[in-house]
């Protein structure tokens, strides 16, 4: 911003320069020659452009003198801003001004996308998982080295506070589809959160807390999930520890790395034609080839391991196991999308 600043300046003291040796060079001519004023000005720009010409009338040696005094100033002026120029190109400032314009763009078209606050290691992870799985995303940090890194690896980011509205605003969080706040401090985290809630209270926001102290104020800011990458790691060696065949399974299943099998989360919409229907009715293992692991109701309830004659209901969240094309076409008709 500084070198644009001062490169916009430059420019307009060459402007300035321009005209003022123009407006010397025609009172000169007319004063020292006695020359009419568009001879006198014809003249002061063949002088400063160095074109060639010959003189408008015959020169004096005063003019001869004063023509020297006009061309070293016209001359400098051209060599100073061709310098500004050379600045711009060796600063970058046409490319970046490109590169501006751009992320602009990309900005005003992001719709149904993840707000991502930090991009420290845990932010990091959680860009790559989101751009492995296609997921739109911006991210947000305070940081110009983490912010520069993250647009190296092509991710859509923004040098700024994630806690300040007219930031979300920025990032369009009105058209988000949820927020992770994962700031490298608690207290960074519960104003980031604290603040997209006042936003958007129907937002799904998901916060990162260090102490169980900050998962009780990420809960009251308005997070709807709270984790402990502390937590999450301890009981992740636990289990593996204890149950390795099982970890390695929900892994295999949950890992974007295994294109055969997903365990995905479908939302079944108002005028979705599975709303109302049992899952022994509806054939979900037949016509799909999924297997329902679990029910989330709309309330928040947890259905594991439903019976058959489970109805489905609208707004629910069906937890399935399945190939990535099964999985498709369940989530088209959980919307009702016919195919």
């Amino acid at each position: 911003m500084a070198l644009a600043q001062a490169w916009r300046a430059g420019w307009r003291i060459m402007a300035l320069l321009t005209l003022v040796v123009t407006v010397v060079g025609t009172l000169g001519y007319v004063v020292i020659e006695g020359w009419g004023w568009w001879d006198a000005f014809f003249m002061t720009i063949i002088t400063i452009t160095t074109v060639g010409y010959g003189e408008v009338h015959p020169l004096s040696r005063a003019g001869e003198a004063f023509t020297v005094v006009i061309i070293l100033a016209g001359v400098g002026t051209f060599f100073y801003g061709f310098t500004q120029f050379t600045a711009l190109i060796a600063g970058g400032q046409l490319v970046q001004g490109r590169e501006r314009r751009r992320h602009a763009r990309m900005l005003d078209n992001l719709k149904d996308h993840f707000i991502l606050c930090g991009f420290g290691r845990m932010g990091e992870i959680i860009a790559r998982e989101f751009s492995r799985q296609h997921v739109p995303f911006v991210v947000i940090e305070r940081s110009s080295d983490r912010v520069h890194a993250a647009m190296e690896l092509g991710y859509l980011a923004a040098e700024a506070d994630a806690s300040s509205e007219d930031v979300l605003r920025r990032v369009h969080i009105d058209r988000a589809k949820g927020l992770v706040a994962a700031v490298s401090t608690d207290a960074e985290n519960v104003y980031a959160v604290l603040s997209a809630r006042l936003m958007r209270p129907d937002l799904f926001i998901v916060g990162r807390a260090e102490t169980d102290d900050a998962r009780a104020k990420l809960k009251r800011a308005g997070a709807d999930r709270v984790i402990s990458p502390y937590h999450i790691g301890g009981l992740q060696l636990a289990q593996t520890a204890l149950r390795p065949a099982v970890v390695d399974f929900v892994t295999l299943a949950t890992s974007s790395d295994n294109m055969d099998l997903n365990l995905e989360q479908v939302h079944l919409d108002d005028h979705s034609p599975l709303v109302g229907r049992s899952l022994l009715d509806a054939g979900l293992r037949q016509k799909y080839g999924v297997v329902v692991v679990g029910i989330r109701r709309r309330d928040g309830q947890m259905d594991f391991n439903p019976a058959p004659d489970a109805s489905m209901r609208a707004g629910d969240d069906l937890v399935v196991l399945g190939r990535a094309e099964s999985l498709r076409a369940l989530e088209n008709a959980a919307a009702g999308v016919t195919t």
